[in-house]
C-alpha cells in the first residue's frame, strides 16, 4: 500500500477543488442562517477550513477545544447508554457555538450571535451537514491521483527540513 493510500484511508484528504466546494457551502450556509463564522475541523481539532468572520481570540484554539469538547462529551454520552451526541450546543450570553459531527472524522463548528434566529441555524446547520457528508462520501471513494502525482518518498523528511529551516 502506497503512503498516499495509507494516507487516504487514515484520514479525509483534501485537494484545492474540494476545498472550493467546501467554502461554498460553508459562505451558503452563512447566507441563509445568519451566523458570523462556519468552522469545518477534523475530530484531532485542526482546522481544515473557516468562513464568515474572524473572532476574537484563535480560531485554530478554537477548532481544538470544540473537537476536544465533542470528545467529551461522547464519552459522556456512553456513560449514560447512548452511542454518541451528533450535535452539542453552548449557549452565552451574547455568543453561542454549536458543534456537529459530519461523518466518523469531521465536525462543523458554528458561531453565532444573539442577533441569529437559532432555529434557522439549526435547520441550516443540519442541511449543510448532509452535503458536507455527501461530499466527503464522494472524496473518500475517490481513487488516487494518477503514479507519479502522490507525495513524493521524501515528503517528510523534505517537510521537516523546510520547517527547521522556516523556524
Amino acid at each position: 500500500m502506497t503512503k498516499d493510500q495509507v494516507l487516504r484511508e487514515q484520514h479525509l484528504v483534501f485537494y484545492t477543488d474540494d476545498l472550493s466546494e467546501i467554502d461554498q457551502e460553508l459562505d451558503g450556509f452563512l447566507e441563509l442562517s445568519g451566523a458570523r463564522c462556519a468552522m469545518l475541523v477534523d475530530r484531532s481539532g485542526h482546522m481544515v477550513t473557516r468562513r464568515g468572520e474572524s473572532l476574537d481570540g484563535s480560531l485554530e484554539s478554537v477548532a481544538a477545544l470544540a473537537a476536544g469538547s465533542f470528545a467529551a462529551t461522547r464519552e459522556m454520552a456512553g456513560l449514560i447508554g447512548e452511542g454518541q451526541f451528533n450535535t452539542m450546543f453552548h449557549q452565552g450570553s451574547r455568543d453561542s457555538i454549536q458543534i456537529s459531527a459530519i461523518g466518523d472524522r469531521s465536525l462543523f463548528v458554528i458561531v453565532f450571535d444573539d442577533s441569529s434566529n437559532l432555529g434557522l441555524v439549526r435547520f441550516y446547520a443540519e442541511e449543510s451537514a448532509a452535503r458536507l457528508l455527501e461530499q466527503f462520501t464522494v472524496m473518500q471513494q475517490r481513487t488516487a491521483p494518477e503514479e507519479g502525482s502522490g507525495l513524493a518518498d521524501d515528503f517528510s523528511s523534505s517537510a521537516s527540513a523546510a520547517l527547521d529551516e522556516l523556524f
